[in-house]
């Protein structure tokens, strides 16, 4: 798996926000009428043009820019200043979406410099706050700050909440492009009181987006989807395209984070749709990186670099260096993973020196993790130590758990490679902890809970709609119809109480078949958390620990090697959905190897029939390590005789057919001597995950577990029957 980081989009507040209302079509429609019966060339209708501009930018960019420029014409020609620096405003923020920063900032100095002459010192803030956002937008925080900061020491003088809200809100987000979090959300909680206290928590929409994003840098996947879906809900009943295309964006990166690609790309995909509708260029380059990062992790390369270089060329057209810098560090990862560690490293630096030119902390993490990254594949450990190192402080200091994960999985590879395995144990420990933490089955099932409630809420949002339309209907026509037409007006009701029961229906087997996925994903997840449980891990470098302080080298050795190997292909294999059957079987018999060295307290066989060819078939990971698992931990209590453990696969009658047999105590012996009803959980998850795969190989998979005793012999057997593909070669 890469360690691709997707954007998020942090929301300020520019003039263009401060006018929105959450019933622009209506305004709209209202604003056209008024123009067509304003037949004069006056001021009026130079205000008039300025108000439709305002109200078009959420969702037709072309027409907004249309409407300034006639505002801006009519005004000059009647030598209306508040007029012409109003139009020279919405001009600049029609560029500033198309990312020209340059004609966006001589806009609002062009209405700056007329808005001073007549002073109008609404006008002028609202020059500064522009100035502000352009600037923003354009990497110069400093500069950003400045603007803001004047704007809200007037606004806190005059008493306009309002204003003062839209400011904190504004200079949280450039504490929080300075890496500065707990800056940034103590300015996004003040902001969002002043909403609350003015009764505009709809207003507020954007500060919640971005509390939203910090969450999710943090690791606070169901806090921050619940912020995201939120914003979403509100703009898709306000057809707001801007808003739905952000919250959309955003939201894709918490299912990039959870690995849950599919959901990622929809999402990517409707927010790329309506980004390339509205003309927002810098975002459209934002979108294509991060399709770019997910389908690097799917391994389609030629595909993810593609949408990389078409991302990349857009953002040095609008000289975003804050895109560029994304850009580069998407490219280094993609180039490790098709083996470039050169490249990668020349894509690293590059993203390295545009984040220290911007300031940004987090993006100066990433390219840190990124160098250490490269130069463990150079095997240059001294300098993947010190950018390790570098980003792992960036990240603890900014509480970005993820990248603080990556660090210590990196330095915990350096430092096995530089022998100093104390150090290495110590860095895998902290890695685990935080992984964790990060990937609980209660985080995943809160934000699997809280899809099945936005989900809910919408389909049922849409039922109650339905229902009430209904009803005004039927009053209606009740109004209007004699008694002689009773008889039609009750057939019509039977007709659409039907309709509404058929609906419910196909509502209630949707929502069926979505519960099922998740349910697949959750089950996915549970697997990949007990495939390589800490103790095993913990344990394994226990006994290596023994062996180097009991001055086995040769031996200690043979079982880092072993240790390696086994640990590689399961992450390897873990994050494909099917593997090769050869590939499946070395891993087992690893396994059974590194158990075995330390004592050789059993034999193992490892056998494939002759009807079965081990390169033709693909089977899913890690379906027969558990049982295995569970044959030496519990199959040879107290058994002085030679312990045996035999696997053995076969292809009969179309199916792949897989043995496990052990000569120990019996099942049955095991669950009077234990707990009756205490399962494993390893089992128990891969008995619900072939139900899984049956259904979506098409291909019925089993288990079965039963004493030898039946067959006048001693131990267990367990009997899989496996799902599987045939490889195309």
């Amino acid at each position: 798996m890469g360690n691709f980081k997707i954007s998020v989009l942090v929301l300020v507040f520019s003039l263009s926000l401060q006018t929105l209302t959450f019933s622009q079509e209506k305004v709209i429609d209202s604003l056209k009428n008024e123009l067509l019966l304003h037949k004069k060339d006056d001021t009026t209708k130079v205000n008039l043009l300025n108000a439709l501009s305002a109200s078009y930018t959420s969702f037709d960019f072309k027409k907004s820019e249309e409407k300034a420029q006639e505002a801006n014409s009519l005004a000059k020609k009647l030598n209306y200043k508040k007029g012409e620096a109003r139009s020279f405003l919405r001009l600049g923020i029609q560029h500033r979406k198309k990312s020209e920063y340059d004609k966006a900032g001589e806009n609002a100095l062009k209405a700056l410099k007329l808005y001073e002459e007549i002073n109008n010192l609404k006008g002028i803030n609202s020059s500064y706050i522009s100035l502000g956002v352009t600037a923003y937008r354009s990497n110069d925080n400093d500069k950003a700050l400045a603007y803001y900061t004047k704007v809200l020491n007037y606004s806190r003088k005059q008493g306009d909440l309002k204003q003062q809200a839209s400011m904190l809100n504004n200079i949280g987000g450039v504490s929080y492009s300075k890496g500065n979090f707990d800056d940034a959300i103590d300015f996004y909680k003040q902001s969002y009181a002043l909403r609350e206290q003015l009764g505009e928590e709809k207003k507020g929409l954007g500060v919640l987006n971005n509390m939203g994003i910090i969450c999710l840098n943090q690791g606070k996947y169901t806090e921050a989807l619940k912020y995201f879906n939120k914003n979403l809900d509100i703009h898709r009943k306000n057809n707001n395209k801007d808003g739905i295309a952000t919250a959309t964006y955003n939201m894709s990166a918490v299912y990039y984070e959870l690995k849950q690609y599919d959901k990622t790309l929809m999402l990517l995909e409707e927010s790329l749709e309506l980004y390339r509708e509205l003309g927002i260029r810098h975002q459209i380059s934002s979108c294509l990186i991060n399709v770019g990062a997910v389908y690097a992790d799917l391994k389609e390369f030629d595909k993810a670099l593609d949408f990389m270089t078409e991302s990349l060329s857009i953002s040095k057209e609008v000289n975003d260096k804050g895109e560029l810098s994304a850009g580069n560090f998407q490219l280094g990862d993609l180039r490790l993973l098709m083996n470039q560690p050169k490249m990668a490293l020349k894509h690293y630096k590059t993203s390295l020196e545009l984040s220290l030119s911007i300031e940004s902390k987090i993006s100066s993490c990433h390219a840190q993790i990124g160098l250490a990254r490269a130069y463990v594949e150079l095997e240059n450990y001294s300098k993947a130590l010190y950018h390790a190192q570098e980003g792992e402080k960036i990240a603890k200091k900014l509480e970005l758990l993820p990248q603080q994960k990556m660090a210590l999985g990196i330095l915990a590879t350096v430092y096995e490679k530089t022998s100093n395995y104390k150090k290495a144990f110590e860095s895998h420990q902290q890695f685990k902890i935080l992984n964790d933490s990060l990937f609980n089955n209660e985080n995943i099932e809160n934000i699997t809970k809280l899809e099945y409630e936005y989900k809910y809420k919408q389909q049922l949002d849409s039922a109650s709609i339905r229902e009430l339309q209904l009803t005004k209907t039927v009053t209606a026509t009740n109004k209007d119809l004699e008694e002689s037409k009773q008889n039609y007006l009750w057939a019509i009701i039977g007709f659409l109480a039907v309709s509404i029961l058929l609906g419910g229906v196909i509502f209630y087997l949707k929502f069926r078949n979505v519960k099922s996925e998740t349910q697949n994903i959750i089950i996915e997840q549970k697997l990949l958390r007990s495939q390589m449980t800490p103790h095993f891990i913990f344990n394994s470098l226990s006994v290596l620990q023994g062996m180097i302080l009991n001055k086995e080298s040769k031996k200690s050795v043979v079982y880092l090697s072993k240790f390696s190997k086994l640990l590689r292909i399961i992450l390897e294999n873990s994050r494909d959905k099917m593997v090769s059957l050869n590939q499946e079987l070395t891993a087992v018999e690893n396994y059974l190897a590194l158990q075995n060295l330390e004592s050789e307290s059993y034999k193992y066989t490892v056998k494939v029939d002759d009807t079965l060819d081990k390169s033709l078939f693909e089977i899913p990971p890690m379906l027969i390590q558990p049982f295995v698992e569970n044959a030496i931990e519990h199959a040879f209590v107290d058994q002085k005789e030679v312990k045996k453990i035999d696997v053995y696969l076969a292809y009969i009658n179309k199916k792949i057919i897989c043995t496990i047999t052990d000569n120990g105590i019996g099942i049955d012996s095991e669950k009077i001597t234990k707990n009756r009803h205490k399962k494993s959980l390893a089992t128990t998850i891969t008995s619900e995950r072939l139900k899984m795969l049956s259904n979506d190989l098409k291909i019925k998979g089993s288990v079965t577990i039963e004493d030898r005793q039946k067959d006048n012999e001693q131990g267990t057997i367990v009997t899989l029957v496996i799902p599987h593909k045939i490889r195309i070669k």
